[in-house]
């Protein structure tokens, strides 16, 4: 396969996306949330393979027709935000004005959030939360916290979006990326086998996500506490 071809197949691979996300819509509109987040797990490796394979193949260079940066936030909007703010409101885990409360801060902060070019830092980290609102969600319908601490963490994570501090990329953050590679990845496996159980609460597969959800979440805040002053 020529470099071209090579090229356009990583930019239609990213488009399916749209269609995972239409899937997961469907099973929402049901309150299906096991196969919501299915697909939105489907949809998040799709999000995490694409982008190295569009770096591989150069397709800025060698299929440049199509914006692959476009395409993908106009995906990630809707499988990391949309989709899962409108599940965690219709799910009843966020009562009354809570759940209104949620959606907002989710749904406004996070459009701004991708439109700030300040977004991303040095080490290709991200420059507060990058709102991963379907790993946060997933982990809350698997733990059921009461509803007070629900909202706590969803309103901390929105005003993070507009702090400096750092949030890893699992794949592009160099340091310590020999376990937060590994570590992302578990939280897909675990993600994976909580759904497959319908979040059934003696699983497991919630304490896991537990644990690497706390990585993920304070990884970045521990490198730049340690982060050598020069």
């Amino acid at each position: 396969m020529n470099p071209r071809l090579k090229a356009l197949s990583v930019h239609l691979l990213t488009a399916t996306g749209a269609v995972l996300s239409m899937l997961a819509l469907l099973a929402a509109a049901q309150a299906n949330w096991s196969e919501m987040f299915f697909w939105l797990v489907v949809a998040l490796i799709v999000d995490g393979v694409d982008g190295p394979l569009a770096r591989r193949y150069q397709v800025k260079k060698n299929w440049p027709t199509y914006d692959g940066v476009l395409m993908d936030l106009i995906i990630d909007y809707l499988t990391y935000v949309f989709i899962p703010a409108y599940a965690l409101f219709m799910s009843g885990l966020l009562p009354g004005w809570t759940g209104w409360i949620a959606i907002i801060a989710i749904t406004y902060g996070s459009v701004v959030y991708f439109a700030d070019t300040r977004m991303k830092t040095r080490d290709n980290s991200f420059a507060g939360f990058p709102a991963c609102w379907n790993m946060v969600v997933l982990v809350l319908f698997a733990l059921k916290p009461n509803f007070w601490i629900i909202l706590l963490i969803v309103v901390a994570l929105a005003a993070t979006m507009f702090t400096p501090v750092k949030f890893i990329h699992p794949v592009r953050t160099e340091r310590w990326r020999w376990i937060s590679l590994p570590v992302c990845a578990a939280w897909v496996g675990f993600a994976v086998w909580a759904v497959l159980v319908d979040f059934h609460p003696e699983s497991f597969a919630r304490w896991g996500l537990l644990l690497t959800s706390l990585w993920l979440l304070f990884a970045g805040l521990a490198q730049q506490l340690t982060q050598r002053r020069g």
